[in-house]
């Protein structure tokens, strides 16, 4: 901010000391979401994960029993018999991803304890991503739900972006990829995309991309 790096439109804002100042507060969000990821690349040598030592694992085979009054569909390739589901948004992934025939298994994260930690606005939040599934290849695929982003999506993705490169460089889970989806029909396509290519880090299926 010192040195000017900022630029801000119309020009008479930005001679206006006080008129400079009351826009930069209001815009502190856009410009930490901004200028994070380039401190990451410049001061990060490498990204590892660090885990709960009493915890290491968690397992969908640990899950507890629990109840809901939520619309919920069955699932056939899931090791949870039921898919809690908030929008039929979300029922049709569920079902496209137990026919899918790259799909090995899914689950809904709900209940399963995998949260993950971003920062927005100077807060720390957990994320709690939509869908793990493994793929044939053995990929695992962190699945995101999304219509419209969000400021705080984007701090997100970020977050989930570090986690994922974490996760592999440990290299004793296997091979992680993340992906978004903006359309109930991406799936099929963004699966595709993660079976031709494992070293894909972030998928996302715009609308012009669809066919």
């Amino acid at each position: 901010m010192e040195k000017k790096k900022i630029l801000i439109r119309p020009p008479e804002w930005a001679s206006d000391e006080l008129k400079r100042r009351i826009l930069l507060t209001l815009s502190i969000r856009e410009v930490v979401i901004h200028i994070y990821p380039q401190i990451r690349m410049e001061n990060t040598k490498r990204f590892l994960p660090v885990f709960n030592e009493e915890l290491l694992v968690i397992y969908t085979g640990d899950m507890q029993t629990w109840y809901t009054g939520k619309d919920h569909t069955d699932a056939i390739k899931s090791h949870i018999n039921y898919a809690v589901y908030d929008s039929r948004w979300e029922a049709t992934e569920a079902f496209e991803l137990d026919r899918n025939e790259h799909v090995e298994s899914w689950v809904k994260n709900d209940h399963l304890g995998f949260d993950i930690l971003y920062i927005h606005a100077g807060v720390v939040h957990k994320y709690r991503p939509d869908y793990i599934i493994r793929l044939t290849n053995g990929t695992h695929l962190v699945l995101e739900v999304k219509g419209q982003p969000t400021q705080q999506d984007r701090s997100k993705q970020i977050a989930l972006n570090d986690w994922v490169e974490a996760i592999n460089n440990d290299r004793r889970f296997g091979h992680w990829i993340h992906a978004t989806s903006t359309h109930p029909k991406d799936i099929p396509y963004i699966i595709q995309q993660a079976i031709e290519d494992q070293h894909q880090i972030h998928l996302t299926i715009s609308p012009k991309d669809r066919r």
